[in-house]
Parts: structure tokens; C-alpha cells; sequence
């Protein structure tokens, strides 16, 4: 079979097994939980303007008080920490501290941003640190764990504490694919041995823990599965090995639970479609779904393959770093109608340099008119105003109509969104923090 042969196969397979499409009612429940509290969310615009970042407090700590709650039923010796990336703005970290988690940092800034927040625990990741972040570290050495990436981290790391006269605390990351995008981080899981071998000689450095991570599990079936490999590895290892693992970090990844809402354009057979015809606007009923297991579930699934796998020869601690999981419904964007094209093309005051990619031709997010509220859904191309036409909110919104001058939330844009803020063209929206929309107490800080 050629290779064309082969691409044809895979479209016809990937056509003949359709995304579930969002069941309806599942979206009315959704948008209707928002349109209770539409006079507490217009009296914010009034208030602080448009567009507008709204972060409800509440909702962060709920999910953060079930996320614990979970895993520790199952996993009692278990630590939580935020993953900061996911949404940076120092209201959000600050409010993961408050809520008993520790914090989970990729870089010299958030480090330096845990800090000022006081967050006292700290696992430092990703790949590529400079000298000057493991300097930070360093500095920092009472409240931080690095996450080594490399062995050339490893040595220049070392490098670091022997200069400050230091020991500090670190881990390994080990790849969990050894091919493809997500061999950028960590080292192949057969090195490790060699790796916990070196470090053993480096007297700055002390190794006591390993960590992996997969990510956009809606799902734990790839997290349990690693967790298997890893146990046949770390069988093999000599007791003295065994003995420096005093956790096992277990990333994050976890998919919050309404699942992956998608505009047809961000399914399988969309892109397919996409490629060969030049109508990519899908109609207001095109919406899908890939389901999410409740947290409850991850929690129990990887709890099993923790202690089938991974207690009877190492005996340490669970870490786990969810970030979106966290903050994703805990944030979202109030927009503005400023000016009205056609009944089915508006333009809003914010762009989407707000959220910082064009999320929204590939995922689904209702736009709702708090101004005109309704559960009809209409077609409409709801723009920003930025000088590009990929610049859009979607394709659709909930009301009875929609004119120039009216409100519009875009819900859930808590995750990977604020945190990929752009200053592109137009301002960037302020900030503000509430404890509830149902509770209108709140307090305002800029961007």
C-alpha cells in the first residue's frame, strides 16, 4: 500500500466514526446557569468597563476543595500543586495558595511571582531553565523542588548550589513518549539508572523524586498506563535507587468535566473537511462533545494503578499538578456590541488578544447576550475588533436578538487564555475579582 493509499484509508476511517455532537439540553442547563446572574455581570461593565476579565474566587476554591477531596480519599499522602501557566494573573495564584495547594512553576517569572504570592511549596519544571532560573532556584532552595529535565540541566544545576554553597532539592522528569512533539521533555525512562547514578555524585544535588506528565486526558487511561511502564523499570533498579524516590509526581492533564465542547472545524472529520472545501463557517447546531471522566474517577483509577504498580516497590508520595482542571471555570470574558453589521455579523469591543489564540474556530464556547436573554441560539459571526478576520468569539449566540450596545459573555475562559494574553493592536481587558456572581462583592485590579 502506497502512502496515498494509506491517507485515504485513515480519512475513511476517521469519517465512518463521528465526534458526538453536544446533546442540547446539556448546553441549555449551561447557559441558563449564567443568565441568573446577568444583572450582578452588567453591573461589572458598568462599573469597570469593557471588555472585562471576571474571576470568581469561589468557584477556584470549590473545584480546588473537590480536586483534594478526591485524591485524598483514595491517596491520602498526596500533595496538590497548581500549575501555574495556566492562568498566571497573581489574583488566581494567590487564591491557589489560600486554598492549601502548592504551586507548580515553569520559569524564573512564576517562581519569582510564588514567592510574592507566599507560597512556601514549589516544583519547579520545564525544559530549557537558563542559568539564571536555577540561580533563582537556588536562592530560593527552602521552598522550591526542581524538576531536572536533561543531564545537562542536571550538571548545571550542580553547578549552581556549588557555587552558593548550597543543596537543593530536585527530581527527574522522564518523557512519556520517547518519539514525536513530547520527546522535548525529560529524559527516556532507560536512562534513568545512569541519571540517578550521576547525581549520587554530585554532593549539591539531592535527588528524591521522579515526575511525568501527559496531558489533555479526558481520561487517565495514558497516566495509568505510564504508571505501569514505570513499574516494570523500577523493578529492575538496585534497592540503594529505590531508596532516593521519595515521591512520584504524576503531572496533570486532568480535562475538566462538561469534556471538550468543539465547533465542527476542531473534529477529526472537520479538518478533513476544511482541507477540501472553503466553507469552514459551521451553523449554530454544529457543536460536539468529547467526554471527560469526573475527577472522582481519575482519582480512583490512578489510585489502583499507584498501588497495584507502584507502593509494593517504592515507597513514597503522590504529587499531582492540575492546572486547567482548576481554573477553567473560574474566569470569564464580558464583551461589549459596539458595532452592528447585518442581523448575523457583529463586532465587539474586545479582541481575541485577550485569550491569545484563535481558540474559538476550533472550540465551542457559547456567547451569551445577558442584555437580551434567551436560550435561542442564533447564527451570527460575533467578531473582536482587532484588524484580522480570524479575530472572532464565534459563530453563534444565545438571546433574543442582539444590537449595538449590549453585553456578551463568552463563560469558562479560565485556562490557557489570560495566561496568553497578547498586547496586540487593542488594549488588553482590565481585571476584575469577585467572590461569586451570585454574590455581588468584588474588587478591582488592572491588567
Amino acid at each position: 500500500m502506497d502512502q496515498t493509499e494509506s491517507i485515504m484509508k485513515q480519512v475513511t476511517q476517521v469519517l465512518q466514526h463521528h465526534t458526538p455532537q453536544l446533546q442540547r439540553d446539556d448546553l441549555e442547563d449551561f447557559v441558563e446557569g449564567f443568565l441568573s446572574s446577568e444583572e450582578v455581570l452588567i453591573d461589572l461593565t458598568k462599573q469597570y468597563g469593557s471588555p472585562l476579565y471576571v474571576f470568581e474566587s469561589k468557584v477556584f476554591t470549590e473545584r480546588a476543595e473537590q480536586l483534594q477531596s478526591a485524591f485524598r480519599g483514595v491517596l491520602p499522602d498526596i500533595r496538590v500543586y497548581y500549575a501555574v501557566k495556566s492562568n498566571n494573573h497573581p489574583d488566581v495564584v494567590q487564591t491557589a495558595v489560600h486554598s492549601g495547594l502548592g504551586l507548580d512553576v515553569s520559569s524564573g517569572n512564576e517562581l519569582e511571582l510564588a514567592i510574592a504570592v507566599g507560597s512556601e511549596r514549589n516544583l519547579f519544571s520545564g525544559p530549557g531553565k537558563t542559568d539564571e532560573e536555577l540561580a533563582l532556584a537556588v536562592k530560593y532552595r527552602s521552598k522550591v523542588t526542581v524538576l531536572i529535565d536533561s543531564f545537562g540541566e542536571l550538571e548545571r544545576l550542580n553547578r549552581m548550589a556549588t557555587l552558593a554553597g548550597a543543596t537543593i532539592r530536585a527530581g527527574i522528569r522522564l518523557t512519556s513518549q520517547e518519539h514525536g512533539l513530547w520527546r522535548k521533555f525529560g529524559i527516556p525512562m532507560s536512562e534513568l539508572k545512569k541519571f540517578l547514578l550521576r547525581s549520587r555524585s554530585l554532593p549539591n544535588i539531592m535527588i528524591n523524586g521522579v515526575q511525568f506528565h501527559t496531558s489533555w486526558n479526558l481520561n487517565p487511561q495514558r497516566q495509568t498506563s505510564f504508571i505501569a511502564r514505570l513499574s516494570e523499570y523500577l523493578q529492575k533498579l538496585d534497592d540503594r535507587f529505590r531508596s532516593d524516590i521519595d515521591f512520584l509526581d504524576i503531572g496533570g492533564g486532568f480535562w475538566p468535566p462538561q469534556g471538550e465542547w468543539l465547533q465542527e472545524a476542531g473534529t477529526s472529520e472537520g479538518r478533513i473537511k476544511s482541507a477540501v472545501t472553503q466553507d469552514a463557517i459551521p451553523s449554530n447546531s454544529d457543536h460536539y462533545r468529547l467526554p471527560a471522566v469526573p475527577i472522582e474517577e481519575f482519582a480512583a483509577q490512578i489510585s489502583e494503578a499507584v498501588r497495584k504498580h507502584i507502593l509494593p516497590h517504592v515507597d513514597c508520595r503522590i504529587y499531582t499538578e492540575p492546572g486547567r482542571w482548576l481554573c477553567n471555570d473560574s474566569m470569564h470574558m464580558l464583551l461589549t456590541v459596539v458595532d452592528k453589521k447585518d442581523d448575523d455579523l457583529v463586532i465587539t469591543d474586545g479582541g481575541t488578544n485577550a485569550i491569545g489564540w484563535e481558540r474559538f474556530e476550533v472550540d465551542y464556547f457559547p456567547v451569551i447576550n445577558l442584555s437580551r436573554p434567551s436560550l435561542d441560539e442564533h447564527d451570527c459571526m460575533v467578531y473582536g475588533s482587532l484588524c484580522t478576520p480570524h479575530d472572532v468569539w464565534g459563530y453563534s449566540y444565545f438571546g433574543d436578538g442582539i444590537e449595538r450596545g449590549d453585553i456578551l459573555l463568552v463563560p469558562t475562559q479560565g485556562a490557557y487564555t489570560y495566561s496568553l494574553r497578547q498586547r496586540f493592536i487593542k488594549p488588553l481587558p482590565k481585571f476584575v475579582k469577585i467572590k461569586s456572581r451570585t454574590v455581588p462583592n468584588h474588587s478591582s485590579s488592572d491588567d
